[in-house]
This record gives structure tokens, C-alpha cells and sequence, in this order.
């Protein structure tokens, strides 16, 4: 996508862990912005970019310390809004010709601050609209350094009893700086001072997924020309999306291979090949491999080994189907923002890299085939958001996360077909009982685990030897957090004796009520 068609806003990132919010609560406000780490940030950079304005992100360092990160000093004179942000603020002071104190943490004596904090209004400031209504902020703080001498030309607008600049802005140049993090939910009223900001850089606010959607369709046509495209499609959100937007863009050009491994939910498979094939007119080739798959995962009960025999699978398999695709040049894959940027190390070395994820340059190098990614740009809720401009259906764009490894997770120990139809019907049983009684869209994500033991039950007059299963149901933002959902006592009642009368082969039902962490969203 040409990117040049939006403005932009430049988030310099500094190692904070919490980055990726700053661009969510941006986008969230129709901003379209770019994170880049800042090693990679020099004024050429900035230049090509053209941002309307730059973000420096918090950070882990001290800016007290010889080599720590800082920003291209000419930045400071390229005429754009600046906001710092924790870290961001005492590198602008430090660069700008004020004085940093380091905290205990970095050796030095001054004061640190972490947790919820109150912030008292001194004086006023544009960026600051609509906040200290009762006198008072609430933000989240989390530095062991501290400025103790602005840069010249900048006032302090707010304090807190260990930051004493804990707003501070040079409203001629607007540059602004806050010691604490807007851009968590702690700070509840974050959000209204990044949109103070974006309308101080004067943004139009025009980033918006009915722009995306018609602009990435000329960019697809323009790098396939009339070539061909495959896609392989699981039915989840990311995937379905960029199928849709692609086949919008080449219409018979793209064919899609769909794998099934024999570990998917009740009527899935049906359901997502209906859905492409039947009322979007795709061209969808269904593989059915669940036979492979069970056969190689028989007698199976590491979950590491469990994903790797179903990875390995999985690309073999897609790789016999897409050689029967005559004239494919290109691979389409539903990577996402935030795959990319924790993809990417922030120190510049290979081995520190945060996560690394098998759509980023993985697949590709095995096929030898060029990437089409339409949505590499976007965040989950934006692939949501463009999923619904195409018109996918909202049992499609809202479903919970699945894991790729299918139910082979979900069925802790060895797998076989007993238990996953077993735990299939169980699914679809809970599942059911929370839709009916309206909770499916406050929750992340809701499933069933089957458990490898059988427990003694009492069923009629007679007695039972069957298996136990756990119900699993959390809340999330973004699913690297997660607390268990509060269900009430009666709907655990009525689901587990659903569960148990409708389903033979569980005699038990147990809810899960760990949190992540210490525990995992899925069992394996």
C-alpha cells in the first residue's frame, strides 16, 4: 500500500513493552502510524516517511547512561509536534538541554515512581482538554529516573508527589512530554490526550478501512498483474479476511487451499468451505488429510511434539496442493501489524528477537514463491473492521481466536478420534450455551479441554467410568494477558448438565479459573 496517501505519525520506539498500544489508541482515532525501532530511525528515514508528527515511545534504559538510545538530534528541528512518553521525555530533555536524575535503579538518588499515580494540573495547556475536571489525573507511572531541570523553553503543567514535571510542553514549538504512560488503560483519560495531540498536529483523521480496502485492492492488482495467487485459508479472522480482500481485487486469480487435519470443531470444515465456496465464489480447494495427520499424531502425548508433527504436516501438505495451482507466483498470508513488528529486534540481533512467527518470512523461502500480505498494516480489531466493510458474515469476523494446532491442544496426553469427537460435541455444547444467553462477544475466547483421566460417575441406576473435561473461558485485550470469565453459578450449572446429558463419554465438568499468568490460555 502507498502509505503516502495517509498522514502519517512516526512512533520512534525505544524498547518500551507497551509500544504497540501507543499505535492501537493512535489508530483507534484514525491516524495511520508506523513504529519503527530507534536504530532505524535517521533523518533520511524521517524524510522519506514524511510523518505529521513523532511519538517517542517509553523505554527501558537510562538516559543517564554513556550509549543509552536518543533520537536524531536534527529531529528536533525537522518543524513537527513532538510528544515523549516516560523515557521519550527525559531524552528530549537530556537533548534539548535539561537535566535527568537517575533513580536508585540506575545508581543515581533521585526518585522513582511505578503504579497509579495522581497527577495535579499546573497551568494550562491545549494538550491537556478535557483532563483535571476534578482537580486531579489518574495516570500510570513506571520510571526510576526523573527530570530535575527542564529544557529552556519548556513549562511544567502537571506534577505528581515523585515527578515533579511530570507534564511539561513547549506549546511555540509544540513539543510535549509526560513522565507516565497515556497509553495503557491505567490512565484512564489517556486516550483523550492523544486525541488533543493528533488534533494539535492538525491529522484530518483519515485513516479509515473503507480507504484501506479500496486502496489496497489497486496495489494487489498492480504487484499480481495477472499472475496467479494461493491462500491458505483455516476460517479464522486474519485469514478469511485476506481472501476476501484478495479475491475482490483478482476475483478467478486466487485459490485458496483449506487443510484439514481431522482437529477442527464440530461442522467446521463444512462451514468454511460452504461459506468461500458456495457464497463468495471462490475457488477453494478442501483438503482433506485428516487420516495423515491422526495417523502420524497416534500414540502422541508431548504437546511440543504435537505441534511440530502437525507444522510439518501442514506445510507439506499445502505445498502438494499449491504445485497443482499451474502458474502460481504468489503466496498470500493474513500476517498482521503486530507479527511484523515483534518480528522485528529491537536490539539488532537475531538471538534478542521478541517472538518470531512462522508468517514472516518462513513458508515463503520452502516455496519460493513472492508474498502477498494485505494485511501486514492493520491491528486484529482493523482486520475486523475491514472484514465487515467486505461483507463477511459476523459469525465469521467475530469468532474467538483457534489455535492452528486445532483441538490436538485442547486434548491433553494422546489423541484419538473417541476423544476429539468427545470433546467436538462438548464444544459445541458450551459454545451453544453461551450464545444463548447473550455472553459470546464479552468474551475472548471459550472452549473445551478433555482431560486424560476417566472419573467414576453415577448415571440412572447404573454406574459410569468416563472422562472429565474443563470448561475454559477468558477475558483480553490483546491475549498476552487474560483473566478467567466470572460465569455465574446457575449458567455452570445448566452448561455441565447439558454437557453431561448430551454428551456420551463425560461424566464431569470442571471450570477453569486460572489466570494468564500464571497459567496459558490453551492446555498444551
Amino acid at each position: 500500500m502507498n502509505t503516502a496517501s495517509h498522514e502519517t505519525l512516526l512512533i520512534i520506539d525505544f524498547g518500551s513493552q507497551v509500544t504497540q498500544l501507543i499505535a492501537r489508541r493512535l489508530r483507534e482515532l484514525s491516524v495511520y502510524c508506523e513504529i519503527h525501532p530507534y536504530q532505524s530511525v535517521t533523518m533520511e528515514k524521517i524524510r522519506e516517511l514524511a510523518p505529521k508528527a513523532i511519538i517517542f515511545s517509553g523505554g527501558p534504559d537510562s538516559v543517564t547512561r554513556t550509549g543509552s538510545p536518543r533520537a536524531p538530534q536534527e529531529v528536533y528541528d525537522y518543524g513537527v509536534p513532538i510528544l515523549g512518553i516516560c523515557y521519550g521525555q527525559q531524552v528530549m530533555m537530556e537533548q534539548l538541554g535539561g537535566l535527568v536524575v537517575g533513580g536508585k535503579i540506575s545508581g543515581g538518588g533521585g526518585t522513582a515512581e511505578f503504579g497509579r499515580a495522581f497527577v495535579q494540573r499546573e497551568g494550562q495547556l491545549d494538550l491537556l482538554d478535557g483532563w483535571f475536571s476534578d482537580g486531579r489525573e489518574q495516570v500510570w507511572m513506571s520510571h526510576g529516573d526523573h527530570v530535575s531541570r527542564l529544557a529552556p523553553g519548556f513549562e511544567v503543567y502537571g506534577v505528581s508527589p515523585n515527578a515533579p514535571y511530570a507534564i511539561t510542553g513547549d506549546s511555540e514549538r509544540h513539543f510535549y512530554a509526560v513522565q507516565f504512560h497515556p497509553e495503557v488503560h491505567h490512565t484512564p483519560n489517556g486516550a483523550k490526550l492523544f486525541e488533543n495531540f493528533v488534533r494539535l498536529a492538525g491529522f484530518s483523521r483519515d485513516w479509515t478501512m473503507g480507504a484501506y480496502r479500496e486502496q489496497m485492492i489497486e496495489t494487489i492488482r498492480e504487484q499480481v498483474g495477472d499472475k496467479k495467487v494461493i491462500c491458505g485459508l483455516s476460517g479464522g479472522v486474519d485469514s478469511s479476511v485476506a481472501a476476501a480482500l484478495i479475491h475482490e481485487a483478482i476475483d478467478d486469480q486466487l485459490t485458496c487451499v483449506f487443510v484439514d487435519h481431522g482437529l477442527l470443531r464440530k461442522n467446521e470444515a463444512l462451514e468454511v468451505v460452504a461459506m468461500f465456496r458456495d457464497h463468495m465464489n471462490l475457488h477453494v480447494i478442501h483438503a482433506d488429510e485428516a487420516d495423515l495427520f491422526l495417523g502420524e499424531l497416534d500414540g502422541v502425548s508431548d504437546p511440543e511434539t504435537k505441534r511440530k508433527i502437525i507444522g510439518r504436516l501442514f506445510i507439506d501438505v499445502f505445498q502438494r496442493y499449491a504445485d497443482e495451482v499451474e502458474g502460481a507466483d504468489f503466496l498470500a498470508q493474513g500476517t498482521l501489524y503486530p507479527d511484523v513488528i515483534e518480528s522485528v529486534s529491537f536490539s539488532g540481533g537475531p538471538s534478542v528477537t521478541i517472538k518470531s512467527h512462522h508468517n514472516v518470512g518462513g513458508l515463503p523461502e520452502k516455496m519460493g514463491l513472492k508474498l502477498v500480505e494485505p494485511l501486514r498494516e492493520l491491528f486484529k480489531d482493523e482486520v475486523r473492521a475491514l472484514g465487515r466493510e467486505l461483507g463477511l458474515p459476523a459469525s465469521f469476523i467475530g469468532r474467538h481466536p483457534f489455535p492452528g494446532p486445532g483441538l490436538a491442544i485442547r486434548c491433553p496426553g494422546e489423541i484419538t478420534r473417541e476423544k476429539l469427537e468427545i470433546l467436538r460435541e462438548a464444544d459445541a455444547v458450551y459454545i451453544d450455551q453461551i450464545r444463548k444467553h447473550g455472553l459470546y462477544d464479552e468474551i475472548w475466547q471459550a472452549f473445551v479441554a478433555i482431560l486424560p483421566v476417566r472419573t467414576v460417575g453415577v448415571m440412572g441406576d447404573g454406574r459410569t467410568y468416563d472422562y472429565a473435561c474443563a470448561l475454559r473461558a477468558v477475558t483480553s485485550v490483546d491475549g498476552m494477558t487474560a483473566d478467567y470469565y466470572p460465569f455465574s453459578h446457575d449458567f455452570l450449572g445448566e452448561t455441565a448438565t447439558r454437557i453431561i446429558n448430551e454428551v456420551p463419554g463425560i461424566n464431569r465438568v470442571t471450570y477453569d479459573i486460572t489466570s494468564k499468568p500464571p497459567g496459558t490460555i490453551e492446555w498444551e
